[in-house]
């Protein structure tokens, strides 16, 4: 303070420069601080979305089921196969009539459905062991050991610890003690590909078009014909 003056009109003006550029230092200084601080804050939250969202569909993924079979059956279509021609076998020897086809029939009137649920559970697990807690990280390592083991598991556990943690950690509260929620399971693909009667009828569509446009070019030619000889026959 001893440095600025203001006791005369010629010390006013290079006091109040130099107050303004100790001003213009501190606020710029600021500026850099709290964007720092903002940039960082940003990282975290976005990290902290991938993560709870990641975990979010994992959840949706492993526990979107509360009725049927609620296991995932670790088996490769290969392993299913292999069972479907041993018990072939076995019924051609308990029935030989019966086994004109029975591996074709077997293969054609078998769901994909395991094995899709078992590869979005395995996708499930993997994000698990990324972004998971400690806790949520031994339960997916355990049933992704017992997957690999050919062994079916179950991920209620899971599922409840992936749900107490999006809820903490969306503020929400939590689940009332009284609150009996069923045991849930891996959920259940829909439908996937289109049915034979919708790819028949759009055939059926398409020769019914290349019918009419067939037919269609041929009675113009010969109304055409027709027109043209009778002008030839006709007096001139």
């Amino acid at each position: 303070m001893r440095s600025f003056d203001f006791s005369s009109w010629h010390t006013l003006l290079p006091t109040l420069l130099g107050l303004a550029f100790i001003t213009l230092i501190g606020v710029g200084i600021r500026l850099v601080v709290m964007q720092t601080i903002q940039l960082r804050r940003e990282r975290e939250n976005r990290r902290i979305n991938e993560r709870l969202r990641a975990l979010m569909a994992a959840y949706k993924t492993l526990g979107g089921s509360f009725t049927g079979n609620l296991t995932v059956d670790p088996r490769h279509l290969r392993d299913l196969r292999r069972a479907g021609a041993t018990e072939a076998d076995q019924e051609f020897h308990d029935d030989p009539s019966d086994a004109e086809q029975p591996l074709q029939s077997r293969d054609a009137g078998a769901s994909d459905r395991p094995r899709r649920i078992r590869d979005a559970v395995e996708a499930a697990l993997s994000d698990i062991l990324l972004l998971g807690t400690e806790e949520q990280v031994r339960l997916a390592a355990r049933a992704a050991t017992e997957l690999s083991q050919g062994r079916p598991i179950h991920t209620a556990e899971l599922v409840v610890s992936l749900r107490d943690y999006i809820r903490g950690v969306l503020s929400l509260e939590p689940v009332p003690q009284g609150v009996a929620i069923p045991a849930q399971g891996p959920t259940r693909p829909s439908g996937g590909r289109g049915s034979p009667a919708r790819d028949s009828s759009k055939a059926g569509g398409g020769g019914r078009g290349g019918g009419m446009g067939a037919g269609g070019g041929m009675g113009v030619g010969a109304g055409l014909g027709l027109r043209r000889m009778s002008d030839d026959q006709s007096p001139s």
